[in-house]
């Protein structure tokens, strides 16, 4: 585990490194599961070492508000904000892709603030790096109609996983923009005669 550590967060100290070694557990998740809920309480921050997990809202009728994704070297900023409060978790964490995972004890956490300035810096960067993802989102909802929106999404989406082509239904789709399928399925079509994407079953390719 030492060597992927170190590969994927090249700025850790070897003091924080041996910590991470002697105290974290590393953990593997399927696709699917839901590893934190809204009411709950964090027992750990977490690192990603591999794979993918999808940071929502979700609404009393069990709807869904996409805000952004967790990919290997990064770590959930609200986890570490709301352990140091003790405070409730007001998101939905999912891993969409089979996950491996580093579990760090909150205990942790202030200690590492004082003693490791690796780990100061990197918390405060995933603050920042996090604050800066939901502020795209706030202004996508604010200022952009649902095709600007879903554009905006299908890009997001090419970022995140390197590829053109998206595995991702239209109902994801609708689920992450708080819309419905209807609506999606006829922006999409209307994408796909502007020649800027191809539908495929359960797949869209962006063509640019």
């Amino acid at each position: 585990m030492e060597l992927s550590l170190k590969q994927l967060f090249p700025n850790f100290s070897g003091d924080l490194l041996h910590e991470l070694e002697s105290n974290a557990v590393y953990q593997k998740i399927d696709a699917g599961e839901v590893i934190m809920r809204t009411g709950q309480y964090f027992k750990n921050t977490v690192l990603v070492i591999s794979g993918q997990i999808k940071i929502y809202r979700e609404d009393d009728d069990g709807g869904e508000f996409f805000m952004y994704y967790l990919q290997p070297g990064q770590a959930c900023a609200l986890s570490m904000i709301c352990a140091t409060k003790n405070e409730k978790s007001q998101i939905m964490a999912k891993v969409t892709e089979d996950a491996e995972l580093v579990l760090i004890p909150l205990r942790l956490m202030d200690r590492w603030m004082m003693q490791h300035r690796s780990w100061y810096e990197f918390v405060i960067e995933t603050y920042r790096s996090r604050f800066e993802e939901v502020l795209e989102v706030i202004d996508s909802i604010a200022f952009r109609a649902m095709d600007e929106r879903l554009e905006f999404y299908l890009q997001r989406q090419r970022e995140v996983t390197g590829s053109d082509e998206l595995k991702v239904s239209h109902q994801e789709i609708a689920s992450d923009l708080n819309t419905s399928r209807e609506v999606i399925s006829r922006l999409l079509k209307k994408m796909e005669q502007r020649g800027l994407l191809k539908l495929h079953r359960n797949q869209i390719e962006l063509l640019s």
